[in-house]
């Protein structure tokens, strides 16, 4: 195979770094999928730690992927996430990219 015959990989370059380390990723992934997600729910669907789980959903929420909302019901804190449009928008845009990855690859 020669260079001419493979597919121009560039683009790849240009994937979105907040969302491609794994563990925002799999975060993205569950919420992209349900209206909303509580604490619990994303700590067994992703497999990650407390500590982890709340820095990385921080780093969405900085970027604006992902709103955070506390509260409490009684004493026990209730957290609640939710993918922002902006959240919406840019998982499409990285699943797009890397559907064409796969199929540039022939897979």
């Amino acid at each position: 195979m020669t260079a001419n015959d493979f597919p121009d990989l560039s683009e790849l370059t240009k994937v979105d770094r907040i969302i491609h380390e794994p563990a925002r990723m799999a975060i993205m992934a569950a919420l992209y999928g349900c209206d909303s997600a509580d604490f619990r729910f994303l700590l067994n669907v992703t497999g990650l730690t407390k500590g982890n789980l709340s820095r990385h959903a921080s780093k969405l929420e900085q970027a604006g992927y992902v709103s955070i909302n506390k509260s409490f019901r009684g004493k026990i804190p209730q957290t609640q996430y939710r993918l922002t449009n902006k959240g919406q928008a840019a998982f499409q845009a990285y699943r797009t990219k890397l559907r064409w990855m796969l199929e540039a690859m022939g897979q």
